[in-house]
C-alpha cells in the first residue's frame, strides 16, 4: 500500500491502477463503518483508494476541528489489512494552497438541517469531495447512509456539474444497541454512551407509526419525541425527501414506491449525534387494494 501527500504523487500513483477506481474519503478515526464503505469497494472495484484529510472548511470557528479525533497509524494499519491500494492524506496546505479562493455551493439541500445547524458546512464538504474526485477520478464514491445530508448534498453537486463520478451508498453500521457508528462517538461519557442509543429508538418510533399508517409529519414526529429523554436534547427531528431534505407527509403516491427518510440529531452534553432511518411508503394504489 502506497501513503502519498501531495496532489501531483497521487496522480501519479493511480494513473497505473486497475479500473474501475474506487474512492473512500475519510477523516480518519476509522471504525467499522469506514471499513464497511471499503469492503464495499473491495468487491466492486479493481482498485481501491482512501482518503485521510480532516478538511478544516467543513467546520465552524467554534466548532472541533483541533480537537477531531486523529488516529493516523492505526487507521493505515486498518486500510492496509483491508486491501487499499493507496492512502491519499494530504497537508491542509497541500489541499488548499496560498491563494485558494474557490469553493462549491450546493445551494438550497445544503441549508437545511445540517446545513442550518452548522452554516458553511456542505459547502466545505462539497468543495473538498469535488476536488478528490479532479484529483483521482474515481469511477465510484463510497459514503456512509448515517450522513444522509451529505449524500444528498454530493449528489446535488455530481448532478449538477456533470461530474464523471458515482455515489454510492452503504448502509448505516451500528453497534448491538442501535448506535450508529461515527468517530465523534469517542467525546462521549460512559453514561452519555448509555443514553445515545435513544436517538435510534426515536427515529425507529418513528417509522414504527408510518407502518401503524399515520402519515402527518407532525404526528410521526411527536411519535419519535417519546424517546426523547434527558440527558438527550433534541436537535431536530422529521421526515424529509432523502434527495432535497426538504420536510413532508408520509403521505402515499399513486406513481410507485414513495422512500423517505426519518432523521434526527441530539444533544448529548456537548456532542451532537446525527443519524436517520430510511422507509417507504406503499404507492396509493396498493394501500386501496389492501383495503378492500
Amino acid at each position: 500500500m502506497q501513503i502519498v501527500g501531495t496532489i501531483a504523487d497521487a496522480r501519479r500513483a493511480v494513473a497505473a491502477m486497475p479500473r474501475p477506481l474506487a474512492l473512500v474519503p475519510t477523516m480518519g478515526a476509522l471504525h467499522a463503518g469506514h471499513l464497511a464503505l471499503v469492503a464495499r469497494a473491495q468487491a466492486t472495484c479493481a482498485s481501491v483508494v482512501a482518503t485521510i484529510f480532516v478538511n478544516p472548511l467543513q467546520f465552524g470557528p467554534d466548532e472541533d476541528f483541533g480537537r477531531y479525533p486523529r488516529a493516523f497509524p492505526a487507521d493505515v494499519r486498518a486500510l492496509e489489512a483491508a486491501g487499499v491500494a493507496l492512502v491519499f492524506a494530504p497537508s491542509v496546505d497541500a489541499m488548499y494552497p496560498n491563494g485558494f479562493d474557490t469553493t462549491v455551493d450546493p445551494g438550497a439541500v445544503g441549508m437545511r438541517f445540517e446545513g442550518a445547524l452548522r452554516p458553511g458546512h456542505f459547502r466545505g464538504v462539497a468543495t473538498v469531495c469535488t476536488k478528490l474526485f479532479a484529483i483521482f477520478g474515481a469511477d465510484v464514491a463510497f459514503f456512509g447512509a448515517k450522513d444522509g445530508q451529505q449524500v444528498a448534498v454530493l449528489r446535488q453537486v455530481v448532478r449538477d456539474l456533470g461530474l464523471p463520478v458515482a455515489i454510492e451508498v452503504v448502509p448505516t453500521q451500528r453497534d448491538v444497541d442501535g448506535l450508529a457508528l461515527s468517530s465523534r462517538n469517542a467525546y462521549l461519557s460512559d453514561a452519555e454512551r448509555a443514553a445515545a442509543p435513544g436517538l435510534y429508538r426515536a427515529l425507529r418510533a418513528m417509522t414504527a407509526a408510518v407502518e401503524r399508517g399515520e402519515t402527518d409529519r407532525q404526528r410521526i414526529v411527536a411519535a419519535g419525541r417519546t424517546a426523547i429523554r434527558t440527558p438527550l436534547r433534541e436537535a431536530y427531528l422529521d421526515v424529509v425527501d432523502p434527495e432535497t431534505f426538504v420536510a413532508c407527509d408520509a403521505a402515499p403516491r399513486a406513481d410507485g414506491v414513495r422512500e423517505l427518510l426519518a432523521i434526527g440529531s441530539v444533544w448529548l452534553g456537548s456532542t451532537r449525534l446525527i443519524d436517520n432511518v430510511p422507509f417507504a411508503v406503499a404507492p396509493l394504489r396498493a394501500i386501496a387494494g389492501a383495503a378492500r
